[in-house]
């Protein structure tokens, strides 16, 4: 299943799948300030691309949370992989939101810096993170949103790539929403 809309020259799609088989120009991973592997999109991003990946992430060394770095793909069929650090949610009330925001649109700076035409992201802090996914779709889309509205880039396609049918669901959900 496939959701998409145009904003400007850009299209904005959501699929269902996995992240770590798209070939584009540069996946975002959900990674952890450490920039150390860990477990779900973290995990499988290290795991598909081998040791190159872990090799620039340890010499980079930490990545605070709301910011991104970029690194090889390693063996991954896209070019780079952009790791950025979503919050840890606690409820809401510690800024989460703000953090949330500012990963996407760090990721999206980057993007544009390198002048990639097509960037895939999960959905940033809705696993181990525990940030309620309906909340984090809205600011994830509303970020990515007004990004393509108003930052001129090379970037044509822009894709959520959600590893669960309910949090593709959600996401086509919210984006209706923004659409109206």
């Amino acid at each position: 299943m496939v959701t998409s809309i145009r904003i400007n020259n850009s299209t904005l799609e959501l699929v269902e799948g996995d992240i770590t088989l798209q070939a584009v120009d540069a996946i975002v991973n959900a990674a952890n300030s450490a920039l150390s592997g860990g477990g779900g999109v973290d995990g499988a991003i290290h795991r598909a691309g081998g040791i190159a990946i872990m090799a620039e992430c340890r010499k980079i060394g930490r990545c605070p949370a709301g910011t991104a770095i970029i690194t090889t793909a390693g063996q991954l069929p896209c070019k780079y992989v952009i790791h950025t650090v979503g919050p840890v949610y606690g409820g809401g009330n510690r800024g989460e939101a703000a953090l949330l925001a500012s990963s996407y649109r760090s990721s999206l700076t980057l993007a544009k810096e390198h002048g990639f035409k097509s960037v895939a992201f999960p959905s940033i802090s809705t696993g181990v993170y525990s940030y309620p996914v309906e909340e984090a779709a809205a600011i994830a889309l509303r970020t990515v949103v007004d990004f393509l509205k108003t930052e001129p880039s090379k970037i044509e396609l822009l894709r959520f790539v959600l590893f669960s049918g309910a949090d593709f669901k959600t996401y086509s959900t919210v984006l209706g929403r923004l659409n109206k």
